[in-house]
Order: C-alpha cells, then structure tokens, then sequence
C-alpha cells in the first residue's frame, strides 16, 4: 500500500546552476536552513562564519557578546551579524529529508521566474523584501534584462541540483519523516508542486529529467501548472480570500477580493491539475492523503473519476462556523469537494462540529456526530491534532550550534526574564495584541521594567503596510518609554532567525507567549514545552501563555496559561504570573504539558489517520450498493421453511406500498399490500409489524382489514403490539409537549419566510414541509438553516432535526425504529416466552438505518439463528441485502415466503 501524501508544494525543489549562478559547492551546508526574509541581505555576499568565531573567542580573539545587553546594540545585528549564508549551497544528499521548522513562515511562490519575463534568481533563497512593491510572485524581477529566448539557452545547457524546499507544511513533513522511519509509513510518495515558477521549463528537457530523477530517488510526482494558474490560485484566492475566511477575518467591504470571482477560475485549474496527476498514477490499493485549504476540490476531482478509491483529507487551518464560511461565493463547491472523501479530518472537535453544521445549513444533508450522511455514502469526519517529532527534535537539540547559541543568549540576556513570540505579521497571528498587552504589562507592573524581556520574531510573508507600521509604533514606543542605557525590553526581529537560534531561543526562554486570533494547531507551542526540560540550562518548565482560540489550547486541557488575545489586562496579568510562578507551579503544569505533547505526536497523528481512514473506508465499501449483494427469494425461503418463530417487521411508505401524499383525507393501501399480509399472517409461527412515521390513528385506519397485525408509529414512539388493539406510548406526553414549545417557535419562524411551506403535526415529532414551496433554492436555504438552528438550541433536550426528501423531520434523539424494535422483541419473550429464530427487515429510507443496525447486531451475535435486512432501492445502507425491484418486489417475496408455509 502506497499512501500518495498530496500537499501543494513538494519537500524538494529546483536550483539551476547557470553562468549568472556561481558555483559555491566549496561552502558546506548545514543540515537546517537559516531563512531570511528581507532583502536588505545580499545572501551571496561571504561573511564570517559565527560558530567558528565562537569556537574561537577564547584563544583567536573571535568576535564576543557583550557582557551587558546595551541598548546601542542592534538587536537584528546581534542575531544576524553571524548568519551562515553558505545555506544556499548545493544539497547534502545523505540527508533529503531535513527536519524543519513546523511553521515555516516562508514567502510565497519566489524561487524562479517566468520565462515570459525574467530568467531565475541566482538562488531559490533569495526572497522578495516586505518593502516590495509588487508582490514576491510577479514576473518582474529586479535585475532582470536578458529575454526568454537568450534564458531558454542558457537552461537548456545549465546543471541543477535537488535541494529541500524551504516552503511548505513544515509540521506534516516531519510528521511524514517520523513515521516513515519508524515503519509504520513505509512506503509513501509526495505530490505537490516544486514551488518555483515553471513555465520555461516547458521546451527545455530539464522537465522531463526532473520528473524521472525526483520520482526514481525521492519518490515524489510533481505537479506542473502554469505560472499565472498558480498565482491566481495562491496568491489571490487562497491567501486573500481562503485564508482570511477561514481565520474569521469577514471581507467587510466591496473592495476585497471575496467579492472578486476571477481568481477561482485558478483555484479550478490548480486543483484539477493536482486531480489529474494522482489519477495518471494512481494504482490499486493506494491511499490518496490530501493536505489543507489550497486543495480542498481536489478530493471531489479524484472520486468522479476513482469512485473506489480511498481518500482522506485533512485540514490543518481553522474551520469557521457556518456564518462566517456562508460569506463565500462558492461554498457549496468548496464543500462538495471536501465530501469527495472518505473521511475529513481536522485539528479540534470544534472545527469539526462547524463542519458538520456548515454541510447541514448549506447543503441540506443529514450530519450526525460521525460524519455526513450523503444519499450514494456516508463521509466520516475525525478530530486529529498533528504534533511535533520528538525524537529528531532531540537530536537537532544536541548539535554543537544549539548549544552555542544557547551559551551566547544566556550571556546576553543574563538577569533576564525572556519571553519569547515567534509569529507571522498579519492579523491573524496578533501580533500586536501581544505588544499592547506587554506595553500594558510594563505600565502596569513597574517593578519588571528592568527584569523582563520580550523577543518577538516576527516574519511577513505578504504586504501588510498598515500593520507593519502599527507594529513598528508600538515596538519604538515601548522603547522609547522604558528602555534604560543598560536594557531594552523589547526586542523585534522583522525577519526569521535560523533553526539552531530557535531552538536555543525556546531553550532558553522564561515562557513562550502565543496571541493567535485563530489557529489550527500551534506546534511552536508544543516545540516550546519540549524544549522547556531542563536538559541544556538550568532554566527549565518554562509556563507557557497562550491564546484560547488556537487548537492546541483545546488539546492541553487547561495546563497552560489561556488568554483572550483581545483581553489585554488579561494577557498582562498572565505575563506577570508567568514570571512569578513558584518551580514546583512550573513543574506541575509543564509536566502535564509535556504528557500530551508526548502522546500527540506527529507519527502518532499519521497513523491514526491513516488506521481511522481505512477503517471507514471498510465500513463504507461494505455499505456500498455495489458490495451489498441482491436478496435471493429462494435463499429466504428455504431460511423461511427450516424456522419455527418467525418475525418480520416491515417498513410502509417505499416498501410494502408506494410513498403517498402526508395531506391525504383517504387514507388508503393497496389491496395486494393488505393481502400479502393478511397471507403471512395466516401461518401462527409468523408475527408481523409494519413501521411508518405516520400517527397511530392513521394506521389503524390503513390496516384495520388486517388483523393481528402489530404496528410501530412515528418511527417508534407508539407500538401497537401483536394481537393487541391497545397503543402504547413510549415517550411520555409531557417530555414531548416541553421540547415541541420551544421548536414550534423556531419552525414558524422559517415557515413565515418561506411561502408554500407548511408544518405537520404528529404526536411525538413535527415536519417540516418545503417541497412545494415558491422559490426551491430560498426555501431549501431557510430549511438548512432551520435544522442547524434547532439541532444547536435544542441538544440539550435530547432533540434533533434530520433532512428528509422535501422537508426536516424534528424528533426525539432516545427513540427510533431500532429502539422500537428492540421493545417488541423484549415483549415477545415476555409475554409469549419465545426467541424468533427467523427476523426479517425491510426498508427504503435513512429512518430505517437504526433498525438495520440493530438487526444485524442480533445475527452477528448469535442472538438470532437467521437474520436478513433488506434495503429497497439503491443507496447506501447498512442492510445485508437489497432489492432493487422496489415495492413490487417486496410484495412478491412476501407472498412466496406464504406459499412456503
């Protein structure tokens, strides 16, 4: 089995070594890439290697800190004097598979050009600046002056080299790692973009040698779409519209770009091109794993054209609630396309409930705890949170540059309470809510003026010069009012720092403080808590602050600091409780911190998605019509002639008779139905029982020239037993009357807005009528909103609203035809002192699901000798069997089982 793990960019790309591109294989590389992202560093320029300089200081007289952290001191000098930009060289094959950071925060699609426009930058590293006008991925390149044509030449004849991308999901790549090294991913290939532009590889053999030598080596299929596909698809639609959805950042004028719809012909065109590549090289058997919001059509692409294939998707982000994600123009698509798989994962159990209420409200489809009920098969949905690799992570942590940097940021801050943020700059991240709450911190707590420190990296990958300014104001005013000549509080790194400082920055700190407006899951925060134990300085169980709208928050259960990142007394009393908390408070929290870190890996993530994904793929193909064999009468009836008990409990409307209109005055069955019962009943060791969701009275008026015949109404709140002219009530009439108060109230207010719509009446449920109304779209809109406001306010009463063909059937959740059924049996051992040996269950609808269920858990136990559950039609159904011949069907198995007798 070979899991095909779709994510848009590859964990590799591309560099060319042209004569405009000197090469630097003299310059070894380091296993982890210092990423810079600002263009005021000229990355081919040599300089001094820092940890040779360290290595040195106390013999060459190499470059030291300063023994005091002066204010005259440039803070970006300080973590940037000694960046090693020998990074750019050539790939160290021994080791492809780097760990990365979790979260990256890389610029966007940079690394080459379009052959329309310019040849490649000299280095995939060499990003565009956040003063840049034009955004990283436009055509027009500064320094670019040779044309296409002379550039195509030059490709045609240049080398190039495989080196790790230093873009992507940094968490799922290690996640990926880890499990492939420690077996239980054993075979698994990449699909996804190289992330460079790629147009002039169009006439250049270069293209064809890349696919075959990343394919053959690295076990990688690589996605090529054109360059102005790509743009539009990212960085227009999903990083301008998508993104900021996703993360409750509601477009609130006419001037964003969620009221343009141009860009989503490329989101179209980029995820069918992703489609097109796993079905070319799909094989039996394989595991398609698609990865977060830029490919979420791409599961929906793959099924129209691999109906049996097993596909998973899981989102990394944040799932919005149903109001937010309605705001987009093309919801129901975007929808569809993630119910092309099998199952849907996501990070917290909340993102997955506003899924579910999203797809209920949207597309009127019947969402349960498990997942999404479609008419042809189920969806199911899971909350797995990703986590980190610990075991490399420990053995990144033992490098000998770590540790240099740790020994240089405790010399430089020594005396020093260090908070530490590392955060994109948008507005997402919050980044100045932390600012304002550690201004108001300092004003508010004098006392740690001179004792704290806050170092906040804070890296952009898009131009956001209003919130860059803001930032810039808060970061000079905190200075300005509080910094001493021997002490700046607050330290703001407008570029990334590498992953050796990371780690000894989290090392190192006091506590790590995350202000996210809304966040998947925040591994920064789970890297923290494993670096905070202890082992390389005596600083160590360091509290951790952190904003309760991130999905980490959810997975550690109350252990760490919460915050409302919009509660800015509150985020600065948890920054001075962070500093004081006693060693044993420290202790105690970090250590529950770290168990669930521990447990959450990022292995343990993947394997449980990808047992989950084969488990519901198991129970959906055998739900399938397709794997559901047809019933065989003859096979019945020779079950029918060795039994001595037989019971049959038969749905109504779609089975024994055809579906009729809930307003009729006459209430009438066919004269055949009336008489294939009246003809099963004649033998005694038969006892039959016809289900509807109908009222008691309106059955007893179909089948009063029926006699002995059992009955179960509105799907299971009323039995009439067998034999018996009395009714019995299963739900009492007071619980009902209390819930159908508060439900009539909401059910009228969508009737009223609704024209054509009407309300029935039943005794134990109402339902909800829209079919014949005058506008179908506004009507089927109002009934998905309906069901999604009765299921939210009404939980509590044990109540829930289903959509059914044309209406919503509101009920109660503790009772249903399975319960029914189940009375019915434990009666008939009572009273008649008898197990049936022979049960038969017919239905046609979702209603009839739970009976299903229930019957077959009688056979598979052995409770019941011969068990045979019947779905009429074709649909997706947890019977054992099906009859395709409809009610016709039904009728003529039921009067041969007589003639049996």
């Amino acid at each position: 089995m070979t899991v095909l793990v779709v994510s848009l960019y590859l964990p590799y790309t591309i560099r060319f070594h042209t004569k405009q591109t000197p090469d630097r294989q003299e310059s070894p590389r380091r296993p982890y890439l210092p990423t810079l992202n600002s263009s005021s560093y000229d990355v081919t320029a040599p300089i001094p290697n820092l940890f040779t300089s360290l290595g040195t200081r106390n013999g060459a007289g190499g470059p030291t800190p300063p023994e005091t952290p002066y204010i005259t001191t440039d803070p970006q000098e300080f973590f940037f004097k000694y960046h090693d930009r020998s990074a750019t060289g050539r790939l160290l094959m021994p080791d492809p598979y780097p760990l990365v950071l979790s979260d990256p925060h890389l610029p966007t699609y940079i690394q080459t050009t379009s052959r329309s426009n310019s040849p490649p930058l000299s280095s995939p590293f060499k990003v565009a600046g956040a003063n840049d006008k034009k955004h990283a991925y436009s055509g027009r390149r500064r320094g670019s002056g040779h044309s296409s044509d002379l550039h195509g030449k030059a490709l045609a004849d240049a080398e190039w080299t495989i080196e790790p991308a230093d873009k992507g999901n940094g968490g799922l790549r290690n996640a990926v790692r880890a499990a492939h090294e420690n077996g239980s991913l054993p075979d698994r290939t990449w699909v996804g973009t190289l992330g460079m532009a790629a147009d002039y590889l169009e006439d250049t053999p270069q293209k064809t040698d890349i696919e075959d030598r990343l394919g053959t080596e690295l076990d990688s299929l690589v996605v090529f779409v054109k360059d102005s596909d790509f743009d539009g698809h990212y960085s227009h639609y999903c990083k301008q519209i998508l993104w900021p959805v996703f993360h409750y950042q509601i477009p609130d004028n006419p001037k964003s770009k969620a009221y343009e719809d141009h860009s989503w012909v490329y989101y179209v065109k980029v995820n069918q091109a992703f489609a097109d590549t796993i079905v070319r090289n799909y094989k039996r058997g394989d595991v398609i794993w698609v990865h977060d919001y830029h490919l979420l059509l791409v599961p929906a692409m793959v099924r129209k054209k691999l109906p049996d294939a097993q596909i998973g998707f899981f989102l990394h982000v944040a799932f919005p609630s149903s109001e937010v994600f309605r705001c987009l123009a093309v919801r129901k698509e975007l929808l569809e396309g993630m119910l092309g798989s099998n199952l849907v994962g996501f990070q917290t159990e909340e993102y997955g409930r506003h899924f579910l209420q999203t797809c209920n409200r949207l597309l009127c489809v019947e969402a349960t705890n498990e997942g999404i009920q479609l008419e042809d098969r189920f969806v199911n949905i899971a909350t797995l949170p990703i986590g980190i690799d610990p075991i490399s992570l420990s053995s990144t942590r033992e490098g000998a540059a770590v540790e240099e940097w740790i020994q240089v940021i405790k010399e430089r801050y020594r005396g020093k309470k260090l908070i530490v943020g590392r955060d994109k700059l948008d507005h997402v991240r919050g980044v100045r809510q932390k600012m304002l709450s550690y201004e108001l911190f300092l004003n508010k707590y004098p006392e740690w003026r001179d004792k704290t420190v806050l170092i906040q990296v804070a890296t952009s990958t898009t131009e956001q010069a209003e919130l860059v300014a803001t930032v810039s104001d808060i970061v000079t005013r905190v200075n300005s009012t509080h910094a001493t000549l021997a002490h700046q509080p607050l330290v703001f790194l407008k570029q990334d720092i590498s992953f050796e400082q990371y780690l000894a920055l989290l090392t190192v700190a006091h506590c790590l403080m995350i202000t996210s407006q809304r966040e998947g899951m925040n591994l920064t925060s789970h890297e923290f808590i494993f670096c905070q134990d202890g082992k390389y300085t005596d600083n160590k169980h360091g509290p951790l602050i952190l904003s309760e709208f991130t999905g980490s928050a959810s997975l550690f259960g109350g252990s760490e600091l919460s915050v409302n990142p919009w509660d800015y007394r509150q985020c600065a009393d948890a920054i001075k409780t962070a500093v004081e908390m006693k060693p044993e408070e420290r202790e105690i929290g970090w250590l529950k911190l770290y168990k669930d870190v521990m447990h959450h890996t990022g292995a343990h993530w993947l394997k449980s998605f990808i047992d989950t994904l084969s488990k519901a793929w198991n129970e959906q193909q055998a739900r399938g019509t397709i794997s559901i064999p047809r019933l065989s009468v003859n096979v019945l009836g020779e079950k029918y002639k060795r039994s001595q008990r037989r019971l049959f409990i038969l749905d109504y409307e779609g089975t024994l008779a055809p579906w009729g209109s809930p307003t009729s005055i006459i209430l009438t069955s066919p004269q055949r139905t009336l008489d294939a019962l009246n003809d099963i009943l004649l033998d005694e060791k038969n006892v039959v029982y016809v289900m509807s969701g109908r009222r008691p009275e309106e059955l007893d008026r179909l089948f009063r020239r029926v006699p002995n015949l059992g009955l179960i109404a509105e799907n299971g709140c009323f039995i009439k037993e067998f034999g018996s002219d009395e009714w019995i009530e299963m739900v009492g009439a007071g619980e009902v009357n209390n819930w159908k108060k508060n439900v009539t109230g909401i059910i009228d207010y969508y009737r009223e807005r609704t024209p054509g719509a009407w309300v029935e009446h039943r005794h134990c449920s109402i339902l909800y009528h829209y079919k014949n109304a005058e506008d179908p779209q506004s009507a089927a809109r109002q009934a998905g909103d309906c069901t999604n406001h009765i299921n939210d306010s009404c939980e509590s009463q044990r109540v829930h609203a289903i959509p059914v063909d044309g209406a919503v059937l509101i009920e109660s959740m503790d009772w249903s035809k399975g319960t029914a059924a189940s009375q019915v049996l434990e009666r008939l051992k009572q009273k008649k002192g008898w197990i049936p040996d022979f049960l038969m269950v017919a239905g046609d609808d979702r209603e009839d699901e739970p009976i299903f269920r229930w019957a077959n858990a009688l056979g598979k136990n052995k409770a019941v000798e011969s068990v045979t559950t019947v779905s009429v039609g074709s649909r997706n159904t947890e019977a054992i069997s099906t009859l395709m011949q409809g009610v016709t069907g039904v009728l003529s198995a039921l009067q041969k089982l007589a003639t049996l007798s």
